[in-house]
């Protein structure tokens, strides 16, 4: 049997809603998947946020992005983002010029030791990844996305559907209704 949230923290007493133990145990859980995955890049000295603008910048191409645009699109916002630039451009993994055009704009770019360390942990972090949440399986993991997908859309002003609109498994659609 599976501990639930308030078993796995010690808690004694019920949560206060059933949003707030839904919170408690998202939180919990993306605690161990960020720490599992900060474990598995430590050996190449870099972080979970510095992975994921590596990432970013390997996606933009040649052309690079604005600073701020790789902030708007980091996993988790990172309230200092030349910081984190300063790093990977003193491990030569990254690269900032100013915009000829534009010289209030400041473009990022990975350097090819950037996207040789990215292409060296592809496969990597693609397996640990799918070792992370592999006993879920595929229709449990796709009901999982379809989940934190409405869950964040009641952040960025979308209207919060009904959850039926899912179609859910019989089993999770009866516990809705509980």
């Amino acid at each position: 049997m599976v501990k639930g949230i308030r078993e796995e923290i010690k808690q004694r007493k019920q949560f206060p809603s059933l949003e707030a133990e839904a919170v408690l145990a998202l939180l919990r859980t993306a605690d161990q998947l960020q720490t599992g995955i900060a474990e598995m890049l430590k050996p190449y000295q870099l972080s979970p946020t510095q992975y994921n603008a590596l990432r970013i910048l390997r996606g933009a191409g040649v052309q690079g992005l604005p600073c701020s645009e790789i902030g708007e699109r980091m996993l988790s916002r990172d309230p200092d983002i030349t910081r984190l630039l300063d790093r990977l451009e003193r491990r030569g993994l990254a690269l900032r010029e100013r915009e000829a055009r534009d010289r209030r704009v400041i473009k990022a770019r990975i350097q090819p030791t950037g996207v040789k360390l990215l292409e060296s942990l592809d496969r990597p972090v693609e397996q640990h990844t799918r070792s992370m949440l592999r006993h879920l399986g595929e229709p449990r993991l796709r009901t999982l996305i379809r989940l934190l997908d409405l869950a964040r859309s009641g952040f960025h002003g979308g209207v919060q559907s009904g959850i039926s609109n899912l179609h859910l498994s019989p089993r999770l659609d009866a516990r809705r209704k509980l």
